[in-house]
């Protein structure tokens, strides 16, 4: 498994899971819990989740899933905006922890920038830290301008991570997030990287996975893997799911394939605001 380093020099591996639409139907759960164990054998071992998701459904299934095995894996979680207080990010990580059933979280993310000031946001994190709750932390969904607003916050050269949407049909941040993130040797964390689904049914990503023997949600993974210091989060459904994706790691995509697949997608000619979802 390729690895990349977060800005304190932890590695994690370029290819994690997601649980983003875990934990809201008991009748999948069981296969949430077996994919993610799955996910583990197979050295996916960074994990994705939120205390928005499932309104804390999916940090329970996490919770699960990783019964016996938390040392294995890398935990990210996320605290809403809305509780980016000093008191409300302290709490609310506390509670993340009970559904997790852990005493840590490996990376806590500020979901999105809210109506909390960063200072008390990043005093929040630097309090979890020393008290050994989380380990590290960062943020999601900003784009160049908060992240350099953020730089000049106290506290914020601890910053781990920028998780962000990226995939084909997503490609904004290339135009600037991405390059700023690479001058300031910032790691990113790109989420849906297969637009949950969406993009699977084109041709041209079709062709480019037929020629390579893998299916077109590894190819779509292998094209955002290309780029260094960036991993990516899929959520997978299944063990075979996870299978599968993992067939995206031996993808090497040619210079043909990617030309193919920026006619198809074309990349930012200027800038764009940051997408989310």
């Amino acid at each position: 498994m390729r690895r990349i380093a977060l800005a304190r020099g932890e590695t994690v591996p370029v290819l994690g899971q997601g649980t983003w639409g875990w934990g809201e139907d008991p009748g999948r759960r069981g296969d949430e819990v077996a994919a993610l164990r799955t996910g583990l054998d197979l050295g996916m071992t960074l994990v994705d989740t939120a205390e928005m998701y499932a309104g804390g459904g999916a940090e329970e299934v996490l919770g699960e899933a990783l019964a016996g095995r938390r040392d294995e894996a890398f935990v990210v979680s996320k605290v809403l905006p809305s509780n980016a207080s000093l008191a409300g990010a302290i709490a609310a990580c506390e509670r993340s922890l009970e559904r997790l059933g852990t005493d840590r979280i490996d990376l806590y993310l500020l979901h999105w920038q809210g109506r909390h000031p960063l200072e008390d946001t990043l005093e929040a994190f630097q309090h979890l830290i020393e008290v050994g709750k989380i380990r590290y932390w960062g943020v999601s969904n900003f784009d160049h301008a908060a992240l350099t607003e953020l730089r000049d916050v106290p506290g914020s050269e601890g910053l781990a991570t920028d998780q962000v949407l990226y995939n084909l049909s997503r490609r904004g941040p290339e135009y600037d997030l991405l390059p700023w993130c690479a001058d300031h040797e910032l790691p990113v964390m790109a989420y849906s990287p297969i637009e949950q689904g969406r993009i699977l049914g084109d041709a041209t990503l079709g062709e480019v996975a037929a020629a390579h023997g893998i299916s077109p949600a590894a190819a779509a993974l292998a094209w955002v893997l290309r780029r260094d210091s960036l991993c990516t989060i899929p959520k997978a459904s299944s063990p075979q799911h996870v299978r599968d994706n993992a067939t995206a790691l031996d993808a090497k995509l040619t210079r043909e394939d990617l030309d193919a697949l920026d006619r198809a997608f074309p990349p930012p000619s200027g800038p764009r605001p940051l997408e989310i979802l």
